[in-house]
């Protein structure tokens, strides 16, 4: 099969989990068939190159992704707009669409239309309501590009039970589940940081994570632990936020907030030495931090949320515990995993979801599909 992934950002020079995750199947689908991503182009030189197998296009020049902690709506239409021409000089039998943001569906779509080949949407997440939180009265506009971007593809993908749930509010009732997965023997390669760790927050500092409630749950523990330590790794627009929450609440000597990390196996390295992985999502349309935590045999510690699927992957009480979002439940659940989780059964969750089955429920999907 030739087959088409489509999405702006590009592994390994933007980083994040739908990255991690077109990256991870495209390049052990290109073992036996066709592949290529069509994104910016981040990398010096031509515009289409090769890489692990996959031909990456760059269809337009690398540009900021957010503004102001928001998706930059300019650079998605731009991308859009450029991706109709390198898309349509070339044939494919299926074309993956990452769902968000959804105008790069259209110009598939079009493709789809007039170059025969099968388009599929991968849903990652369902904002659904969520959009006016993040927007305000203009959410109605948000909501209603993600319900039309719901009637475009021929099939669907959820990478979640809870995203697949929420694709039904769309009208997607045929949704497949295919996880996302991990990359074991990259992770059992990885040495433990030099330095031990009690508690890590790792990912965007952004308000639905919740850095905030890591910072206040470690000031909770430090009152009869005054030795923990706490690492946050990642940047984000909060990031001036968590380091003044740190000083108002004297925990210089606790909590250490070096920012993002580029390189991927430095975190994993630091996941590794950690006691517990503090991931208080508020929502998550997979969690694969946590995945890779559990994958390092580090429990989990996260919240309870309608809209926060990594609960899916932690079996409270044994590899991890799911919290109400309250920094003294989440102090309260630090403690617990840090004692009485077993790496054991952290380990052996993980290894359900190896890339290398992940990618063949893909090609399956993908040849009943077309």
């Amino acid at each position: 099969m030739r087959i088409a992934y489509i999405y702006d950002a590009v592994y390994p020079w933007e980083t994040g989990g739908v990255q991690k995750r077109v990256w991870e199947v495209a390049r052990r689908l290109a073992d036996d068939h066709d592949v290529h991503w069509f994104g910016l182009k981040y990398w010096d030189g031509p515009s289409v190159i090769e890489s692990d197998g996959v031909v990456l296009h760059g269809v337009g020049p690398a540009q900021d992704l957010y503004v102001d902690g928001r998706r930059s709506i300019p650079e998605v239409l731009s991308y859009s707009r450029q991706l109709v021409r390198p898309l349509f000089d070339e044939q494919f039998d299926i074309i993956d669409c990452q769902e968000f943001p959804y105008f790069p569906c259209f110009p598939s779509k079009l493709h789809s239309l007039l170059r025969g080949s099968t388009l599929v949407m991968t849903w990652h997440e369902i904002w659904g309501d969520y959009w006016y939180e993040y927007l305000g009265r203009k959410g109605v506009f948000g909501k209603a590009i993600e319900r039309m971007a719901a009637q475009v593809p021929d099939g669907h993908i959820a990478v979640s039970n809870r995203t697949r749930d929420d694709a039904e509010d769309l009208g997607v009732s045929d949704a497949r589940l295919v996880p996302n997965g991990i990359d074991l023997d990259a992770v059992r390669s990885v040495e433990p940081a030099d330095r031990d760790g009690d508690v890590l927050f790792a990912g965007r500092f952004i308000e639905q994570k919740n850095p905030d409630l890591v910072v206040e749950a470690v000031a909770e523990l430090a009152e009869t632990d005054p030795e923990i330590n706490c690492g946050l790794v990642g940047g984000g627009p909060e990031h001036n936020a968590m380091t003044a929450l740190i000083e108002r609440l004297g925990l210089e000597d606790n909590v250490s907030c070096p920012g993002f990390i580029d390189e991927h196996e430095p975190v994993l390295g630091l996941i590794k030495a950690a006691d517990v992985l503090a991931h208080p999502s508020r929502r998550e349309g997979f969690g694969i931090t946590v995945l890779e935590a559990l994958a390092c045999g580090t429990p989990v510690v996260t919240i309870r949320n309608p809209q926060n699927a990594s609960t899916e992957l932690v079996e409270d009480g044994v590899t991890g515990k799911i919290c109400v979002p309250s920094k003294k439940e989440i102090a309260e659940g630090i403690q617990t995993a840090r004692v009485s989780m077993s790496e054991d059964d952290c380990v052996a969750t993980a290894q359900e979801y190896d890339w290398d089955q992940i990618v063949c429920q893909l090609e399956e999907t993908c040849q009943t599909t077309c």
